[in-house]
């Protein structure tokens, strides 16, 4: 091979859930070094999974980069997970935690038994008023609305969310990165579905940073600390989470799907 081509590792790992098929799925791509900004974003586009996950070891820690088809974003929940799966079972075979320094600051990820534990930072946001056009791109009136890198859409009923059939183009007027609809549950405590059109991307079937905005919420709502949520997508997950002052941590489990190479011209 030419000096500019290269040969990536890369793995394919569905994150909060213990099954392939379900929770959501993100590649891992391990590097020696950073390529191009347009290399990475070409990979994602290719992969065209909702996150590519790219990471480089520096010193002790890694550097960590998570890309949709659309761009960069600044946090991604289950793509960590997924770096996190990958580092402990085929590099850091005798690790407890992995740290990584990202946009987002350093977040670290705990070996639980089955579980990978994220450490991520809650999402501070303001109460929104409640708008027609969020009623018809939902197709749901929410009864609250709240706004951080997120636009978060509190529904009566949990029916509500699981059904919701949203006009992506709507979607995409409204305020936020994302959107996340929610409600209380009966079997989970929270049940939440995210859409992302502005990233290319329809419905994240699990949505760790999702959560970062959900869990504060519901958290400030219900006065308890300690959740079992339920992603309520067609894959769906479930995400054991945990706030403690301006940290969520998030727990997970994680199927790995396939392992192979690609091969890239930077």
């Amino acid at each position: 091979m030419s000096m500019n081509q290269y040969t990536i590792p890369q793995f394919i790992v569905d994150a909060f859930t213990d099954t392939v098929f379900k929770g959501n799925p993100a590649a891992v791509c391990l590097l020696d070094k950073w390529l191009s900004d347009d290399t990475l974003q070409n990979i994602a586009k290719e992969n065209n999974l909702s996150e590519t996950a790219f990471t480089v070891k520096n010193g002790v820690h890694y550097e960590l980069r998570w890309f949709t088809p659309g761009g960069e974003i600044d946090l991604c929940g289950h793509a960590t997970l997924a770096t996190a799966f990958v580092l402990f079972r085929f590099i850091e075979k005798n690790a407890e935690s992995l740290t990584f320094a990202t946009q987002s600051g350093e977040l670290l990820v705990t070996q639980k038994g089955e579980y990978y534990e994220l450490n991520f930072p809650a999402y501070s946001m303001q109460q929104v008023a409640v708008t027609s056009e969020m009623e018809e791109a939902i197709g749901v009136r929410p009864l609250e609305a709240w706004l951080g890198r997120d636009l978060v859409c509190v529904l009566p009923h949990e029916n509500e969310v699981i059904n919701a059939n949203p006009d992506f183009d709507k979607v995409k007027d409204l305020d936020g990165l994302l959107l996340n609809i929610t409600a209380r549950g009966e079997k989970y405590d929270t049940v939440t579905r995210s859409f992302a059109p502005k990233l290319s991307i329809k419905e994240d079937p699990v949505c760790g940073s999702g959560h970062c905005h959900v869990i504060p919420l519901w958290a400030n709502k219900l006065a308890q600390a300690e959740f079992r949520a339920y992603q309520a997508s067609e894959r769906s997950g479930i995400l054991l989470c945990r706030l403690a002052g301006d940290r969520i941590y998030l727990a997970g489990k994680a199927a790995l799907y396939s392992r192979g190479e690609i091969y890239v011209t930077n």
